[in-house]
């Protein structure tokens, strides 16, 4: 059992928020250009934070903890609060959200019409929630991180990248060493993704003793078929900032920023992962008194959405008082102390596993899950969620038993007036800890709209929850 005193935690969240702010605020005036550039601190006044979606987003995922719990947070839930609560629409929020109103559920909803922007740095943005909700616990922390960045960016590299920066941010609450956190990091994406493709080519650099520059010029060749405003790119900014900068805040911060791109985003992130690494006592007081305490927010309704902390020191009183609610509905072998740190090396050993990792990888992006107490299914799509009229789309279920006792089952299908479906039979016997796996055909009528739904109902006699089944096809 990992043990974290409680003050030094409350120090390393509150120093969070501020290094989140400072990059947020630093880098946001030089957002999106492609050149190198030569800053040497803020160009912004005094006591001014810059709103930044980056910390935005944040606070709605932290209302949804509080309003739900940890449990209930699923990338589902978070698609009701991305709908109902987060105005923008640019790039892959305005496709996930128009496919969450479409009814194409996580990750469908990051995956479809979305091959560009699913590739972007929307989610690994947002990540520091997670890890500072599961500090010390990596694998917690990628699983909500996952489960929120596939909303928007489905399988893609977007999502890959939220992986790598939460694990990092949750080990680095008990891990100081900078390269042991990368690796860390590395360890929970596929190693073939272009995210870990990037960062092993930073690491190459910097182990070779190549300049920055020339090292951040070899990222942005190695990123040409993705091209500008791209997670593996940008993330490998960030790194190379906590490389090269030796440790140094302001010398990291500024290395990072200077690459270029989404300058917002990678003083940001850096800025947060320096204050969970070294607290308030490494930031340097006159960057954290020009920026002060206050969050400003773009990206919120505030109208729909009450009860957003106002500044750094309410945000960080919230997530600690979630901290033990997250860390005992898991069962994480982490606890909040009064007595000073202990920290078994045996316990810290386990965060370069790959077994909760790998099971993430393997979710298809074209996929939605469903739960229903005793039982889940999961709809993957062969071809895209599309039907045309006298159409076929071609599916497949995945069905397991969570319950562990043998099932019989009754499918049933509820279609448009005219659709079939072939492929499936009424009655199924479902074995104790089995899956059934069903080729489905559903063939469409000369009759289709923009938004057409078929609902599967799984019973099993004795039990009395019915899994629904809704699946929706853009006409």
């Amino acid at each position: 059992m990992i043990k974290l005193n409680r003050a030094a935690i409350r120090d390393k969240i509150h120093a969070c928020w501020i290094g989140k702010n400072i990059g947020g605020t630093m880098g946001t005036p030089y957002e999106g250009q492609r050149e190198i550039h030569d800053i040497q601190g803020f160009s912004t006044p005094a006591n001014v934070v810059l709103p930044n979606d980056d910390l935005d987003l944040q606070l709605v995922w932290l209302r949804a903890v509080e309003q739900h719990g940890p449990l209930a947070v699923n990338a589902a839930l978070l698609g009701e609060y991305w709908v109902s609560f987060i105005p923008p629409h640019w790039n892959e929020y305005g496709i996930g959200k128009n496919n969450l109103r479409a009814g194409l559920l996580p990750p469908l909803s990051g995956e479809y019409k979305n091959d560009h922007w699913k590739n972007s740095n929307g989610a690994w943005i947002r990540t520091e929630i997670w890890a500072c909700m599961a500090p010390g616990c990596p694998d917690l922390a990628i699983k909500y991180a996952y489960e929120d960045a596939c909303v928007d960016h489905g399988a893609g590299e977007g999502t890959y990248a939220a992986m790598f920066v939460a694990a990092m941010e949750s080990a680095a609450f008990v891990e100081h060493d900078i390269r042991r956190l990368i690796d860390i990091g590395l360890s929970k994406i596929p190693k073939d993704c272009h995210t870990a493709r990037s960062i092993r080519l930073l690491l190459d650099c910097y182990e070779q003793g190549i300049d920055w520059k020339e090292a951040r010029n070899r990222i942005v060749r190695d990123n040409e078929d993705l091209g500008w405003f791209q997670a593996p790119a940008n993330v490998s900014y960030a790194m190379l900032g906590m490389l090269y900068g030796e440790g140094d805040f302001k010398k990291s911060m500024i290395l990072a920023i200077n690459c270029g791109d989404d300058t917002d985003c990678t003083g940001a992130t850096l800025g947060s992962l320096f204050g969970i690494l070294n607290g308030t006592a490494g930031i340097p007081t006159d960057w954290s008194e020009h920026i002060g305490e206050n969050i400003v927010t773009v990206a919120v309704n505030r109208g729909a959405l009450s009860g957003i902390p106002a500044n750094c020191s309410e945000l960080t009183d919230r997530v600690m008082r979630m901290i033990p609610v997250m860390l005992c509905s898991h069962n994480a072998p982490v606890s909040l102390t009064d007595d000073p740190d202990n920290i078994p090396e045996t316990d810290t050993v386990c965060f370069g596993d790959t077994k909760v990792a790998e099971k993430l990888w393997a979710i298809p992006g074209r996929s939605v899950p469903y739960y229903f107490v005793w039982g889940s299914c999961r709809v993957i799509f062969t071809d895209q969620p599309e039907i045309n009229p006298n159409g076929t789309v071609h599916i497949r279920l995945q069905i397991h038993n969570e319950i562990n006792e043998p099932k019989y089952l009754n499918l049933r299908w509820h279609l448009p007036e005219g659709w079939t479906v072939s492929g499936s039979r009424k009655n199924y016997v479902l074995d104790s800890q089995a899956s059934l796996e069903l080729p489905i055909e559903i063939h469409a009528s000369e009759n289709t709209e923009t938004i057409n739904r078929v609902i599967l109902e799984i019973t099993a006699p004795g039990r009395p929850t019915v899994g629904l089944i809704p699946i929706t096809l853009i006409g």
